[in-house]
C-alpha cells in the first residue's frame, strides 16, 4: 500500500475507473443486446416476468454500481490489490448479467427454464457481491458508511441468507416476491443517495 499526492492519487482514480467501465459497459451491454434480442426474436423462446425482471434489476446494479465507485476519488492509499479487487467486484456484477441471457436458449424451453435450472449460479453469484460490497465499503472509509447509515450492517447477513434461500427454493411466486423486493430497495437508495448532493 503507498500513500500517494491528492494529483497523483485522483489519476490513479480516473485509471481504475476507466478499466471498471469498460467491465460494467459489458455488462451493460450484454443485457440491452438480450433485450432487444427479446423484441427482435419474440417467438424464439418463451418469456418469463421474474427473468425479465432481474435483467432490468442487474441493469440497475451495474449502473449503481458505476456511481457508487465515485466515492472513491477521495481515497489517498491506493494498492494493485485494491485495484484487482474493484476490477473483480466489477466482473462479478458482468457475470450476472451474462448468466440471464445465455448464448443459445434453444436448449430450454423458454427464459424462464433457464433462469430456474442457473439460479444457483445466479444466486451465488449475487450473493457473493453482498460479501464484496461490504469489502468496498471499508476501503471507501469512515465517511462512507456515515452516508449508507446503520442499516446497511443488517444488509450483508439478510441478503446471503435470502440468496441461499433462493438457490434452494424454485418457487416461482417466492422469486417473483424476491424480485419486487429488491427492485424496491434499489428504488429506495435512489431515492436516497441521488438526491444527496456530491460533496
Amino acid at each position: 500500500m503507498q500513500t500517494v499526492t491528492p494529483a497523483t492519487a485522483l489519476e490513479l482514480f480516473g485509471h481504475v475507473r476507466i478499466v471498471m467501465g469498460m467491465v460494467i459497459g459489458l455488462g451493460v451491454t450484454r443485457i440491452l443486446l438480450g433485450a432487444a434480442g427479446l423484441v427482435q426474436h419474440a417467438k424464439r423462446a418463451k418469456l418469463s416476468l421474474v427473468h425479465m425482471l432481474w435483467a432490468v434489476s442487474i441493469l440497475i446494479e451495474l449502473v449503481l454500481f458505476w456511481w457508487w465507485e465515485f466515492e472513491l476519488r477521495d481515497l489517498q492509499s491506493w494498492s494493485f490489490g485494491t485495484f484487482a479487487f474493484l476490477i473483480g467486484y466489477a466482473i462479478t456484477l458482468f457475470l450476472l448479467a451474462a448468466m440471464l441471457f445465455p448464448d443459445k436458449i434453444d436448449d430450454y424451453e423458454g427464459y424462464g427454464d433457464f433462469f430456474f435450472k442457473r439460479r444457483k449460479w445466479f444466486f451465488g453469484l449475487l450473493g457473493l457481491t453482498f460479501v464484496l460490497d461490504m469489502v468496498d465499503a471499508l476501503i471507501k472509509g469512515a465517511p462512507y458508511f456515515d452516508t449508507i447509515g446503520i442499516e446497511y450492517l443488517f444488509q450483508v447477513p439478510m441478503g446471503l441468507v435470502i440468496c441461499a434461500i433462493a438457490i434452494r427454493s424454485a418457487n416461482p411466486r417466492f422469486h417473483l416476491g424476491l424480485v419486487l423486493v429488491h427492485m424496491t430497495y434499489q428504488a429506495a437508495w435512489i431515492a436516497v443517495l441521488f438526491n444527496a448532493p456530491i460533496q
